[in-house]
Formats: structure tokens, sequence, C-alpha cells
């Protein structure tokens, strides 16, 4: 008798306990979340995930506190994500430094593709290349044949080892012909310093952080990534339109949550990260800040990034950098 009631009362039990956790899941969020920027403050990651999260809060109903937590290269910050109890409430602001640590790195302890889910994209930026004014080039093409003729006195900055500025510059120096050193510093604040101040020659950053040099006349833009011009700049080439075509690496800036997240509150940060993007006051934030904003959904979000770890490992394979 006993037994015939066990088995009656089972599936009674666990529809009620797949009840609760739909209700549970209902109620998202009922507490705080928190945004963990594997970055310093200031930087292009951390100014982009605070904007963005100021507007989550007002479409969630809860408070989203921007956490720092820096180093090595962003690992830091995403394995603890990718620790974090999968409920929805501990998010990655990532970027593609990620997906080029795939890569990078031999002997990372998280996925970026199997413990983490890309919830959107909130933005991505070109990269700019820009050369220090005593360099007398104006275009993608004479920088290529000063490159040939000067390679061995030339060097370009990144903000360290593996970085897209790395990567970017590494594959431009291989499309010249040229022997540019690499100077990797920790930071792009240092290394624009020292490009600035001529110790390096030249260097590709992310936009947003070396918009006010280009605008100020401290540095000399020659050709941004990608396949169109930036508004911010409109008369600064793209790549697409120089005989280096092959130069489309962007930066981009997506929020993550652990693997094993319920579908239904994957389904409800991506809904509302993708409306605050949209809102009006983020888009002019965003754009104020050279960034192009994105805001897509978490399944388009996920492909992407499966697609950049791919297209990163080429260049890391080619540059020959590693990190043990």
């Amino acid at each position: 008798m006993n037994r015939t009631m066990g088995r009656m009362l089972r599936p009674l039990l666990a529809s009620a306990l797949a009840l609760c956790g739909t209700l549970a899941n209902a109620a998202f969020p009922d507490h705080p979340l928190r945004i963990i920027v594997p970055f310093a403050a200031g930087g292009a990651t951390d100014v982009i995930a605070r904007t963005v999260a100021q507007e989550m809060s007002n479409r969630l109903g809860q408070p989203v506190v921007v956490e720092n937590r820096a180093g090595a290269n962003g690992n830091i910050g995403a394995s603890a994500v990718a620790r974090a109890d999968a409920d929805g409430y501990t998010l990655l602001m990532a970027t593609s430094s990620h997906a080029i640590n795939a890569t990078l790195y031999r002997n990372l302890d998280y996925s970026l593709t199997k413990d983490l889910v890309g919830l959107s994209n909130l933005a991505s930026v070109p990269l700019l290349l820009v050369v220090n004014p005593q360099v007398p080039v104006k275009d993608a093409k004479a920088m290529s044949n000063y490159l040939r003729e000067n390679g061995s006195r030339m060097a370009y900055a990144s903000g360290g080892t593996g970085t897209a500025a790395h990567l970017a510059g590494a594959q431009f120096n291989s499309l010249s012909g040229g022997k540019a050193t690499h100077v990797p510093y920790k930071g792009g604040a240092p290394a624009m310093n020292d490009l600035i101040g001529g110790q390096v020659q030249f260097m590709f950053a992310n936009l947003p952080e070396v918009l006010s040099q280009v605008q100020g006349g401290r540095l000399t833009p020659i050709a941004v990534t990608g396949a169109q011009r930036h508004a911010a700049l409109p008369d600064v080439p793209a790549f697409a339109e120089t005989p280096y075509q092959e130069m489309m690496a962007r930066s981009w800036f997506g929020l993550f949550v652990r693997a094993g997240t319920p579908p239904d509150v994957v389904k409800r940060l991506s809904t509302a990260i993708a409306e605050s993007v949209a809102a009006p006051p983020v888009q002019t934030k965003l754009k104020e800040l050279g960034a192009d904003p994105v805001g897509d959904g978490y399944p388009a979000f996920h492909l992407y990034v499966q697609q950049e770890v791919e297209r990163w490992r080429t260049l890391v394979q080619a540059s020959g950098a590693s990190v043990d």
C-alpha cells in the first residue's frame, strides 16, 4: 500500500516542485543584482556597464550594482561569474578580450562558450590606427610603405600581450611586410601616453579611448577597422576603403550569466538589457563615447561569441602570442 501510494505521489511532488520553481523565477528579480566588470574602474568597459546598469535597474525594479574585479586580462572576474550560483543575480561584463583569452591562455579554468551564456551585446567599437604626428604619413598605404622602409626602427603599443590592439597591430605589420616591434603596456592609458610622447610610433586603439586625443591634434588618425567609416570621425577612412580590407577587428562589450541559469531568467535579463540599450539616454551616452549601440538578444549574441572565439583564434595563432 505504501509503495503504491509512493508511486502515486511521486509525479504530484515533482509537479509541485516544478511549480514552485516557476513561481520563484516569475518573481525574478526579488533582490539586487550585480555586474562584475573584470577591469579597472574608469575605462570604456566600466563606463558602458554603468551606463546600461542604471537603465536596467529601472526595468527590473531592483538595484543593479557594478563591482570591479580586475586582473589577469579579465580572467579573474570571468572565472568568478562562471563559479557563481546559476540564478541570474551575478552577471559578467565581458569583452572581445575574453574571446581572445580562450586561445591566448593555455590553462583557463573557465570556458566562455560552455560555462557562460551571452545575454546581449551592449555595444561595439572599431579600432583606430593612430600614429604619433612625427611619423610623416596620412593614410594606410603610406603607413604600410613607411613600415617596410623603417620597420626595424618602428614600435607599436598595446595595452597588453594578446589584446585586440596587439593582434591588430601584428596583423597590419604582417600585411605591410614590416618588422615593427610590439611594446606591451599594463593598460591602454600608459600605452597612449608613450605614443603621444614619441616613445612608440603607432597603435591600434579602441576609438572611445583615443577620440579626444585625435580631436585635439595630439595623434594622427589613419583608418578605422571594419567596413564603414565612424560617425565620430567621418573624414577618416575605413580599412575596407584601403588595400588592407582584412583589418576588420572590433572590440565588443557584452553581458553574460553562468550556464545553467533557468531559461526564463535568461530571457528576462536579455530582454531587459536590450530594452535598456535601446533607451534614448543610453543611446546618446554610448554614442558620445564613440561606441555603436547593439542590444541584441541572447540567441544571436551567443552565436556571435562562438564565431568571435574562432576568428580571434586564427589571429592569436598567427601572432604566436600565448600565456601559460
